[in-house]
């Protein structure tokens, strides 16, 4: 994946709170050229930043913002920032910005890590690109500690056998961990085509393409999903409300005695997940508790 060249940019900047991030990236998404989000340490809010290369029409930004806060049902509208920025490679600085996280036995990187990975760890080569996931956020960080732990126990499946589901797959980084412990078939959908490109380019990157399909769906409604089923392992790292949502769809399409790996929301939130999917006849199996966020691994 080409880096862009050092270029001016626009940025639009402010806080938000992490369950509202969604709806602001569906509303500037036609508006700007890239979204990032990031944890801002000592506050439970994250910073956005978006970026375009034209200046961006103002009043439709302004409106955008506004009308994703009220979606959101956020009290105000967030300050914003709005600043034009001289000629910087900033997407190679982004990537500099990111130095290897070690979760369990996964090693994650980007291309600017030269060093080999550490003796033993299952390495995973993410750069920051356009689709959310390289291991730096507590959820995706919570899932590949999980996935390490599910591998120490030999559960739920041995190397070679099972199948495994990345649903809602970003970056496809679970994804692409789930094939690197296990060498099982992976599919991983997003309702993101964007996502479903990125995630078959890290694939061919990490030479996991060959146990990983990866496709546009909504949810399990995507017959090549159901085709699939069904799994030994299901990651879900989406948002609490549509993991309740799913839980019904989700459970049926786990086979007997597999492992449901649960990200994406908050701690306050945890108890509305866990009814809904206990309702399904699933129990808590291990939590991993990333605060504000938690993991729940469920079977």
């Amino acid at each position: 994946m080409a880096h862009k060249r050092a270029q001016d940019m626009w940025r639009v900047r402010f806080q938000a709170p992490p369950e509202a991030i969604e709806a602001f990236e569906t509303a500037l998404d036609p508006l700007v050229d890239a979204f990032l989000c990031f944890e801002i340490e000592g506050s439970l809010d994250w910073q956005v930043d978006a970026y375009s290369e034209q200046k961006p029409d103002l009043p439709a930004i302004h409106a955008a913002v506004a009308l994703a806060a009220q979606v959101a049902g956020l009290a105000t509208t967030p300050e914003m920032e709005i600043e034009h920025q001289a000629a910087r490679n900033w997407l190679a600085e982004n990537l500099i910005a990111f130095p290897p996280i070690r979760a369990g036995r996964f090693y994650v990187h980007g291309s600017h890590i030269t060093e080999r990975p550490p003796h033993g760890s299952l390495p995973l080569l993410i750069d920051a690109a356009t689709a959310f996931g390289s291991g730096e956020h507590q959820s995706t960080y919570g899932c590949l500690l999980a996935l390490s732990d599910l591998a120490k126990q030999n559960a739920p499946v041995q190397i070679g056998h099972g199948r495994a589901l990345d649903m809602g797959c970003g970056s496809g980084i679970l994804a692409l961990a789930m094939a690197r412990q296990w060498k099982i078939p992976v599919v991983a959908t997003d309702i993101d085509e964007e996502s479903v490109r990125v995630t078959a380019y890290n694939a061919r990157l990490n030479g996991l393409d060959a146990y990983l399909t990866a496709f546009p769906g909504d949810g399990f409604t995507s017959r090549k999903v159901k085709v699939g089923a069904p799994y030994d392992v299901i990651c879900a790292n989406i948002l609490a409300r549509p993991l309740c949502s799913m839980a019904q769809p989700l459970t049926a399409s786990l086979a007997p005695g597999g492992r449901v790996i649960l990200a994406g929301l908050l701690q306050r939130q945890e108890a509305m997940v866990l009814a809904a999917y206990r309702a399904q006849g699933l129990r808590l199996v291990r939590r991993y508790q990333l605060a504000p966020w938690v993991t729940l691994v469920l079977g």
